[in-house]
């Protein structure tokens, strides 16, 4: 009897738990929608918070914005928002509402520090990218940087400096402008290709291409919802060969186009998380988003592909010459490992610590960019500021995460999936390390 009635009351049991969660739910999912209205209103002031949103209208802000950014009452919105949140966190044993609570409440601590940052209240560098994006980066000194320069020095051929030699090695691959649309468009249908083997995108995924100039970036993924993106690509920028491959793995295939088609997919349209379909730039996503597509390069044309796709394909369609190509390949890595100088930069400019024709040497000494591509780096970094850690430190993240989980480059279908784990779930840099 005693079983009877214990199987008697285990559907009523299950219905309480269902009931309880949907309870749970619903209420998360009203502090989702506060969340997104939050980001929306923000956005009507500060033009470069918002990067994607692709959510219902109904959350958009209704009415005309005020003429003061209203500072103390965006900073109450996102403290009650956390406050509430604390809940769910603290004391919720359903994993999927607590990991959610946990995502949305490190996207308000960086939303928090933007409109500080946006009022002209500034912390240190260091806080800043701490607040924004969930993580410190390293400090290098200057002599670091010099004996990653030395390197080059006894590879580079000819005479005088060692940027000066990089620079005339890199100048023979400059893709001509009248062959860059050509370039750009198959370099991200092979990338799209070398994708699709791996993971199935919705059939009406898409992208359409643009030129611009006067920007201080080389290439943007404006995403537009529904699956569709605006690639825009800097002609001002010098395009050397290996840049036709980065910019359309970074901006298209598997990078930002993919990452935000998957989570649209798979979080906002599966599973009705409302919270994912608004993307500011400035939080802890961005670190996911820009270290994932500079890592993608590397998992869509691993080893020597990337170069054997510049020599066999690309060089040919460019009308270029293919003397040099692996000195100058063989250069590009030892340049790969000075990225983190434009973190150093943006660091001591941040902290007043270093003035701008200082950046420019720095960017050219231990960057070897050129002094065009060196100055329009500088308004980079002036106008994203601790921005650029994403591209360097999220880079090592997603690596180290995606390596230590057995996706080495001996393993590459364990990596693909690993990477397309990694870019349809909401994680932050804690979540990796």
């Amino acid at each position: 009897m005693r079983y009877l009635i214990i199987l008697l009351l285990l559907p009523i049991l299950s219905f309480g738990q269902k009931s309880n969660h949907t309870l749970k739910s619903v209420g998360l999912n009203k502090i989702a929608e506060d969340y997104v209205r939050l980001g929306l209103a923000i956005g009507q002031y500060d033009p470069d918070f918002v990067d994607a949103y692709y959510g219902p209208d109904s959350l958009k802000p209704v009415g005309i914005k005020g003429s003061v950014f209203p500072k103390d009452s965006f900073l109450d919105v996102s403290n009650n928002l956390l406050e509430k949140l604390g809940a769910y966190k603290a004391k919720d044993t359903d994993t999927s509402l607590s990991r959610r609570a946990i995502w949305i409440s490190r996207q308000l601590i960086a939303t928090k520090r933007r409109i500080r940052i946006f009022s002209g209240d500034y912390a240190s560098f260091d806080t800043e990218a701490k607040e924004l994006f969930g993580i410190i980066p390293p400090n290098f000194t200057e002599d670091h940087f010099r004996n990653l320069v030395t390197q080059l020095d006894r590879l580079l051929p000819g005479q005088g400096s060692v940027n000066e030699r990089f620079q005339k090695l890199a100048n023979r691959f400059i893709i001509p402008r009248d062959k860059l649309d050509t370039l750009y468009k198959v370099s991200i249908a092979e990338s799209r290709k070398r994708t699709l083997r791996h993971y199935s995108l919705p059939k009406t995924e898409n992208f359409r291409v643009e030129y611009v100039t006067n920007k201080p970036w080389s290439g943007y993924n404006w995403y537009q919802g529904n699956f569709k993106s605006l690639i825009q690509f800097n002609t001002d920028v010098s395009a050397f060969i290996e840049k036709a491959i980065d910019v359309a793995c970074h901006e298209g295939y598997p990078g930002h186009h993919v990452y935000n088609t998957l989570l649209e997919k798979n979080l906002y349209r599966d599973r009705g998380q409302v919270e994912i379909s608004l993307y500011p730039l400035f939080s802890p996503q961005s670190l996911i988003a820009e270290g994932s597509a500079n890592y993608g390069i590397d998992v869509v044309f691993p080893g020597e592909e990337k170069i054997q796709f510049a020599k066999n394909v690309l060089l040919p369609l460019a009308g270029l010459d293919t003397t040099g190509l692996t000195t100058y390949f063989r250069a590009l890595e030892i340049k790969g490992k000075l990225q983190y100088v434009h973190t150093e930069v943006a660091r001591r400019l941040v902290d007043g610590k270093m003035t701008d024709k200082e950046a420019v040497r720095w960017t050219m000494e231990y960057g070897l960019f050129n002094e065009g591509d060196a100055v329009r780096a500088l308004a980079f970094k002036k106008k994203y500021r601790s921005y650029v850690i994403n591209y360097t430190i999220g880079q090592d993240v997603i690596r180290s995460y995606i390596e230590s989980k057995g996706g080495s480059g001996n393993n590459p279908e364990k990596r693909w999936d690993i990477f397309e784990r990694l870019l349809s779930n909401q994680l932050t840099a804690a979540d990796l390390q």
